[in-house]
């Protein structure tokens, strides 16, 4: 089992009340399948919606935060345990090391980012963990829309696209993950 999530999302909460639901439920499943949240610190938006979730439901959260984003008050005060870094690329770099398995749920460009970060670095063989879409209300379907075209156009191999889980369901994705078998890419072949 794929115990250490992490989860990229906003610091907003979105114009549709659907996606703070889906991050409530996200964290309850994580906290109730044993799973331990990491995730960027953050009390704010869907941050704080889901790793409050996972501590009313008794579970852990560590949260990841750069000092500015303390300085600017936006640390969540009450996790299991908060990590202070010195800016984001230590944040990323630590919220890699303590996770198994990645998802993201709607968010900005930083969540966006986090997710091509991660993405990347599993396809450059950084690491062999599982990286997944939660696609509350659609949400990510213009991006994966997108996606096959960057790999209809010879930018991406579709094995790589293959290997990024798209699902409605928390209970899918974790599913997904903990059979997920990594996959070596000669990231030069043709």
């Amino acid at each position: 089992m794929r115990n250490n999530i992490c989860v990229f999302c906003g610091a907003s909460e979105g114009v549709n009340p659907t996606y703070a639901e889906h991050a409530r439920n996200l964290g309850l499943v994580i906290a109730t399948q044993g799973r331990r949240l990491v995730y960027g610190g953050g009390k704010k938006g869907l941050m704080g919606i889901v790793a409050d979730a996972v501590l009313q439901a008794g579970g852990e959260v560590v949260g990841v935060i750069p000092e500015r984003l303390v300085e600017a008050e936006t640390a969540h005060r009450g996790l299991t345990k908060l990590e202070v870094v010195p800016d984001m690329h230590t944040r990323k770099a630590r919220m890699a090391e303590l996770a198994d398995g990645f998802i993201a749920l709607p968010g900005g460009i930083g969540t966006l980012e986090e997710l091509f970060e991660i993405w990347t670095w599993g396809q450059i063989g950084y690491h062999n963990k599982p990286v997944g879409l939660l696609n509350v209300n659609s949400f990510y379907q213009p991006l994966n829309n997108f996606l096959q075209q960057v790999a209809d156009q010879g930018f991406m191999r579709q094995d790589y696209l293959d290997t990024l889980h798209i699902s409605d369901s928390p209970q899918t994705l974790l599913q997904q993950f903990d059979a997920y078998q990594a996959e070596h890419y000669d990231r030069w072949a043709k």
